[in-house]
């Protein structure tokens, strides 16, 4: 008995070396240790190749963008020597030599890196390129999860290949507990609403009921319309709908979804609604048509969490974005304030396209702040408000914890509305004293700031309190 034991012992540790591990195991159970100690990566590859390490990579070409994403996020910027033409998250990218997957490979042969990564499409696209890379005896590793439940798998390989495992987990972790976070928001709300998510105007196509996509929508709220809809081929979560079956639930339609991406512009509110027909959906009459980013929603990344918490202020605006927590006495940071403008406007956050950088900017570029990192809790807000011209900074630095002054809110709140002149004068006692006399006269004059025995005492701190009774003014303006 204790023979067959061992023999059974040593054909399962067999099976472990030769890496036919399933996709769903743990990334982590492929690692080994020879002799000497060192480790030797070995699992199957997403195109079903065996992956054979000595050790981590240290020098790395990443030619998808969820790839390069999750490379940075795991803290490998030194590490990424190449990446994809069409990368644009995070700014760092901007650093980093581009390479193309449809050009000569002897381009990324020459540059000598221990890992290319790549995905399924580039394999069965482009064969012999990858053919080219693995004859020069580089590590080519196709990845991609099909599915969301395959996310965490996914970056554990990609943690395994790079010896980021720690930190891999503490990210999952954190990930997990973000989503976790919305769906309990969201999850009592009163009457969900249903969604038409649109993936491509092609044919008006939607996605997938097990697509990243449809979990967003899922953990946001939502209820998707077509859950039902079928997917175009094997391999695909974008799925046949069309206009007709649309059309037909169009007074059911509480919200339309447009993604914006490589296979979409996304469409906005004017151009659906000028779309034979679409004019009766009821999302296009009350005018809740909203555009978002596939790569919030749609890309294996963690920041697909993010995508989840902009659905859900799509779905729910009032009650997402509620600006309770700013009710304080106490004095507002610029931070606060970027945040508060966003939420007030319901301003979707900003996120690049493969397009932002390739353009000479003279003020602030996305992601460029020295002082405000990506892993700062506001810095979609940040970049977003000053992207959108809600908030006033400097070109490399935004000061998030200096206190707002009483003139640079009259400025935000001037920027927020459409602000008339009003009859009769203000008569402002300080106004020697203020940089942008203008603007702060018309604020007076609409009663949305107010003078103190005839001063407004413009470099004194607004309270956070005060601010948000300003812009509660404002909605009772409309």
């Amino acid at each position: 008995m204790k023979r067959k034991i061992a023999i059974l012992l040593i054909l399962l540790l067999s099976m472990t070396i030769l890496g036919a591990c399933s996709k769903n195991e743990s990334a982590s159970a492929d690692v080994v240790k020879n002799n000497e100690g060192v480790s030797k990566i070995q699992f199957k590859d997403d195109s079903g190749n065996i992956v054979k390490m000595e050790a981590p990579a240290k020098k790395i070409i990443s030619l998808y963008s969820a790839h390069t994403e999750n490379l940075f996020a795991l803290g490998l910027d030194t590490e990424i020597i190449g990446i994809g033409r069409s990368d644009a998250y995070p700014a760092a990218v901007t650093t980093k030599d581009r390479f193309d997957y449809r050009a000569d490979p002897e381009k990324i042969i020459a540059v000598e890196p221990d890992l290319v990564l790549i995905r399924p499409f580039i394999k069965k696209s482009k064969p012999e390129f990858v053919q080219a890379l693995e004859n020069a005896g580089i590590n080519v590793v196709s990845l991609y999860p099909d599915k969301f439940e395959e996310f965490p798998d996914y970056i554990k390989e990609l943690a395994l290949l790079t010896g980021k495992e720690e930190v891999a987990e503490k990210k999952l972790v954190k990930f997990e507990k973000d989503l976790k976070a919305i769906e309990n928001m969201t999850k009592d709300m009163g009457k969900k609403v249903n969604v038409f998510f649109e993936a491509t105007e092609t044919e008006y196509r939607t996605i997938t009921s097990d697509s990243m996509a449809a979990r967003a929508i899922y953990l946001a709220g939502g209820n998707n319309i077509a859950a039902d809809a079928k997917s175009i081929r094997k391999g695909t979560s974008i799925a046949s709908y069309g206009e007709e079956r649309i059309l037909e639930k169009a007074d059911q339609i509480d919200v339309y979804v447009s993604q914006r991406g490589a296979m979409n512009s996304g469409g906005n509110l004017h151009s659906i609604s000028i779309r034979s027909g679409f004019d009766t959906i009821k999302a296009v009459k009350e005018e809740r048509v909203y555009t978002i980013n596939e790569k919030l929603v749609s890309s294996p990344t963690f920041r697909f969490s993010k995508g989840v918490m902009e659905l859900a202020r799509m779905f729910y605006p009032e009650e997402m974005d509620r600006l309770d927590e700013f009710k304080r006495d106490e004095p507002l940071t610029r931070a606060q304030l970027a945040k508060i403008t966003v939420k007030f406007k319901h301003k979707g956050i900003f996120a690049p396209t493969s397009k932002y950088y390739r353009k000479e900017r003279k003020g602030h570029s996305y992601g460029t702040f020295k002082d405000v990192t990506m892993d700062d809790p506001n810095f979609d807000y940040i970049e977003t408000a000053v992207l959108s011209s809600y908030v006033e900074t400097e070109k490399d630095n935004f000061y998030p914890d200096k206190k707002v002054t009483r003139e640079e809110f009259a400025k935000t709140l001037y920027m927020l509305t459409d602000l008339r002149d009003q009859e009769g004068a203000v008569n402002i006692k300080d106004m020697d004293q203020l940089k942008n006399n203008r603007i702060v006269e018309i604020v007076v004059e609409n009663r949305l700031m107010t003078l103190r025995e005839g001063k407004f005492d413009p470099t004194e701190m607004i309270t956070e309190k005060e601010a948000v009774e300003s812009l509660e003014k404002i909605k009772s303006m409309k």
